[in-house]
């Protein structure tokens, strides 16, 4: 199992997931992953009001878990997912607490391992028939756009120059950028966001806005306000303390279905990038990894499970480290050991996890309406790369009104103390209604298609 080839090859030549580079060249690849995934890592935990330190320890214990179920065959970090945050902003929105998202979230990873293992023994084309693309990317489309009252609403607000000009760095950083720079624009916007907000604070002094950790009304207050309890934290400990809301940052999970039900649909965009990741790899490396398919699925949905189950974030593969691997034609998973160990020791070092707590809330706006949009759009994404024909009635209309419901927050009440809305009410109508009126043909009785939901999530 831990047994990896040294090799060490000419420039341009590619290192298999059973080999490795001597021990020096693998922790300097480690190291890359690490910075890779480290942005979006923390800043999710960050807008789900969880615990970023704990988040990146946990990414670094789930990421040696994957690999260890996928038998070292599936090259890949466990990051923080993004696709639960606007199903964890509803039960916010709704008077839950971090234990209540958490709890949530554990069922949800059950719900994937579970789906993971059926994979594993009916083979991956049972997935494209439940979730056909068509499907798939209006799932993840509505998951994403049902975020923009988030961004309005809490974010943006607090410090709007800032978030405007991270806004701006984030999109030419990821876009013009060369290489790995531009793969670690999120890191760098969140660089540039801290540097901004504090030479305001220099230049213009202080700001009057609402903070939602400050209280409900607006304050004067430094950009930088938290950045005091850097220096008190200290170098070396487990994660501990309280999150915003009051509960402990370790903290078990709580159980309600009505918001079990508001993040069951983050499964579906998790089955779409771990699918999609999969087939990425096995075109790099050149491997059949079809079999190891559901293993993945598993495995996240364990790893998400188990974050959970202490209070940590829900996990996917990350695309990120999927672009270091394309640039660097390095796909051993010795290099993913490395990466997740230095995970875990950045986890045990509270001075980082208070300065990751110190980001201003105008450089989360700058960076939360690129990233939240970009979510959205990656629904559109798998559309356009499976060829989904908008011209056809069936995929038409029957998503729209699944779309509609999702994002604009439609509700249907089920008692009067039990109600469906927003993701949830939307995911239900889109899978519905699509299969009401799909039998497996369009019009001209063409097979609608269910290929690989996507390769670049």
């Amino acid at each position: 199992m831990f047994k990896w080839d040294v090799v060490d090859p000419k420039p341009g030549e590619a290192v298999g997931p059973r080999q490795r580079l001597p021990w020096g060249k693998t922790v300097g690849v480690g190291a890359q992953h690490v910075v890779a995934m480290f942005g979006a890592t923390f800043v999710f935990p960050l807008v789900m009001g969880l615990d970023p330190n704990l988040a990146i320890m946990f990414s670094g214990i789930c990421t040696i878990l994957f690999l260890l179920v996928v038998k070292n065959m599936v090259p890949s970090y466990l990051g923080t997912s993004a696709s639960f945050v606007a199903g964890v902003a509803a039960i916010r929105a709704q008077g839950g607490d971090s234990a209540d998202v958490t709890g949530a979230i554990l069922v949800s990873g059950l719900v994937l391992a579970a789906v993971g293992i059926l994979v594993h023994f009916a083979g991956s084309s049972a997935i494209h028939k439940v979730l056909p693309p068509a499907v798939t990317g209006a799932v993840v489309m509505l998951i994403g756009f049902n975020l923009a009252p988030v961004v309005a609403g809490i974010y943006w607000p607090q410090d709007q120059w800032v978030a405007l000009l991270t806004a701006a760095f984030m999109v030419v950083a990821a876009t013009l950028f060369p290489g790995f720079w531009a793969r670690i624009a999120v890191l760098l916007a969140l660089v540039f966001g801290f540097l901004v907000s504090w030479l305001f604070d220099a230049i213009f002094g202080s700001i009057n806005s609402i903070v939602p950790a400050l209280g409900a009304e607006a304050t004067d207050h430094d950009r930088m306000w938290a950045w005091d309890n850097v220096s008190k934290a200290d170098w070396i400990g487990f994660p501990s303390g309280t999150l915003a809301d009051g509960v402990d940052v370790v903290h078990g999970p709580s159980f309600s279905m009505t918001f079990i039900l508001l993040v069951l649909p983050g499964v579906i965009a998790l089955i779409a990038e771990n699918t999609g990741h999969v087939k990425a790899v096995a075109e790099m490396t050149g491997d059949d990894l079809d079999p190891y398919m559901g293993r993945a699925i598993a495995a996240d949905g364990m790893a998400t499970a188990l974050a959970s189950a202490f209070g940590g974030s829900p996990t996917t593969t990350y695309a990120e480290n999927i672009g270091v691997m394309g640039a660097t034609r390095v796909y051993s998973t010795a290099a993913y050991y490395v990466a997740a160990i230095v995970a875990i020791l950045l986890g045990l070092c509270p001075k980082f996890g208070a300065i990751v707590n110190a980001t201003p809330g105008g450089v989360l706006g700058g960076i939360t309406i690129v990233l939240y949009g970009m979510i959205g759009l990656v629904g559109a994404k798998i559309w356009v790369e499976n060829g989904v024909d908008f011209g056809n009635p069936v995929n038409l209309v029957g998503l729209a009104g699944g779309m509609i419901a999702g994002i604009g927050g439609v509700t249907l009440e089920i008692t009067d103390d039990f109600e469906l809305g927003g993701i949830a009410l939307g995911t239900i109508l889109v899978i519905v209604f699509f299969h009401l009126v799909n039998r497996g043909h369009n019009r001209t009785g063409s097979h609608l298609g269910a290929d690989e939901v996507t390769k670049a999530l």
